[in-house]
């Protein structure tokens, strides 16, 4: 699962409602703070006051700090590379490079005596410079990386850039963090920002979950609401669709034939789970609601065309079921309908299906339920044998 966190704004909000909100994001599972420091303004010693409640707070409800700087700020507060004692003695846990320095001043801060880790900014430091910094031998536990998040409307980060960029950080083993948008209504961050903080442009406005889980496809581990205050509806929804995969059967028989399917490592399916979530269409029988949403594992064994991903176990358990025919008088299933294979072709029926592009209606298929676009971006992302999990809309 992804650690969750989430973003606050000390020259926007008083502290006493900053905790709040870090008590109520902790109580739903979130443990990690970001915050900028460079963006607050007073005296040297007013700012690590500051920031030094800021780190009780967190550390109060056990959540973690990422105190976003950059040379100028460090440089205003009295630290350099080669000395971090100011952050020490505010019990920070994480400095977050807005802008980085050269590589030997890096290895320096990466080394400091104190523990604590140095995020670079992944949207702007080429993951070269972080392969150099590994090549160089530091502590790989040492080095995270976060993405910065765009208030302005049309300017996030493109989307195939940032999955190439996970692409290439995941594969040295670095955490990687990025930024969900809020859609409470009200909320706040920096640079007056309206339109919530996300990463990723196209996500904007999705809902956060939705967000959530598109950004752990593309190999995010730690995910952050960037704009203030997440509604607890959003947190919740969020803690839900990362959770680690714990899957319901309906019976103890049925759960043990799972499991005893032999070609596959049941432990290791869970360990990567994609959840979609879709709208159940008319009054679904028990057995079309056990195949959709009690039946584990659904997952494509890499031979689906190009009009739909299918699913194909359930059909093994569910064989001896009746799957009657639904009648459905379009002419095709559009996209983003997901339909069951009926009693009309019985070897295939219970198998589920999403369709990625019209398909015909020639009886064979219920259809059960439907994707909207936003949801089915993460088709994009399920690859062969990853295994999806669908959940109701909420």
């Amino acid at each position: 699962m992804p650690t969750l966190g989430v973003s606050v704004y000390p020259d926007i909000r008083p502290l006493d409602e900053i905790s709040a909100y870090l008590k109520l994001a902790a109580k739903h599972g979130f443990t990690r703070v970001f915050t900028s420091m460079f963006s607050v303004e007073g005296t040297p010693e007013e700012v690590l006051a500051y920031f030094r409640n800021l780190d009780a707070a967190a550390h109060d409800v056990g959540m973690r700090v990422s105190l976003d700087i950059n040379p100028d700020c460090m440089a205003r507060l009295g630290a350099s590379p080669a000395d971090l004692s100011v952050f020490a003695d505010i019990k920070a846990d994480i400095l977050r490079m807005d802008g980085a320095y050269g590589e030997d001043d890096n290895v320096t801060m990466l080394q400091n005596p104190y523990g604590m880790q140095i995020e670079y900014n992944a949207s702007a430091l080429v993951p070269s410079a972080i392969e150099s910094l590994v090549a160089r031998g530091v502590d790989k536990d040492r080095i995270l990386a976060c993405h910065n998040f765009y208030p302005q409307r049309y300017t996030g980060f493109r989307w195939d850039k940032f999955c190439e960029v996970n692409e290439r950080l995941s594969k040295l083993g670095i955490c990687i963090g990025a930024f969900v948008a809020s859609q409470a209504p009200g909320t706040h961050g920096v640079w007056d920002a309206t339109c919530g903080l996300p990463t990723v442009e196209r996500l904007r406005d999705y809902p956060a979950d939705l967000q959530a889980r598109l950004l752990a496809a593309a190999g995010t581990t730690d995910i952050f609401f960037g704009n203030a205050y997440a509604s607890e509806a959003e947190l919740a929804a969020v803690a839900e669709a990362l959770a680690p995969a714990s899957p319901a059967f309906a019976s103890p028989e049925r759960e043990e034939a799972v499991k005893g399917f032999g070609w596959f490592d049941y432990q290791q399916l869970l360990d990567k789970v994609h959840r979609v979530r879709i709208e159940p269409l008319y009054d679904l029988t028990p057995v079309e609601h056990e195949i959709l949403f009690g039946f584990f594992p659904h997952l494509d064994m890499g031979d689906s065309s190009e009009w739909i991903w299918r699913t194909r176990i359930p059909r093994m358990f569910f064989q001896n079921e009746t799957i009657a025919p639904r009648r459905y008088d379009a002419a095709e299933f559009p996209v983003g309908s997901v339909v069951m294979v009926n009693d009309n072709y019985k070897h295939y029926a219970g198998e589920v299906q999403v369709v990625l592009r019209p398909i015909v209606n020639d009886g064979t298929r219920n259809l059960v339920a439907r994707i909207d676009s936003q949801e089915m971006t993460q088709f994009d992302l399920i690859g062969d044998y990853d295994v999806v999990e669908f959940l109701p809309v909420r």
